[in-house]
């Protein structure tokens, strides 16, 4: 309370902007938790469509990569 007083505006105020922005912030997550689901299920399908590539896969092409990498040095 003395933060409110100190900056001259009421306990009121202090609330409504605290409200504000914790509804702002929700929003913004549950807009980000949507955004994860559609892009987990686009890659979900683009997987299934035999699109994609393992995790296996992708280890092998970076650890040739990086061991080409390596021998140029």
């Amino acid at each position: 309370m003395a933060e409110t007083e100190a900056d001259h505006r009421p306990a009121s105020q202090v609330v409504r902007e605290l409200m504000r922005d914790y509804i702002e912030r929700r929003r913004e997550e549950r807009e980000y938790d949507e955004f994860l689901r559609r892009k987990v299920e686009v890659a979900g399908a683009s997987m299934r469509a035999g699109r994609g590539r393992t995790n296996d896969e992708i280890e092998a092409d970076f650890a040739a990569r990086r061991a080409k990498t390596a021998s140029q040095a």
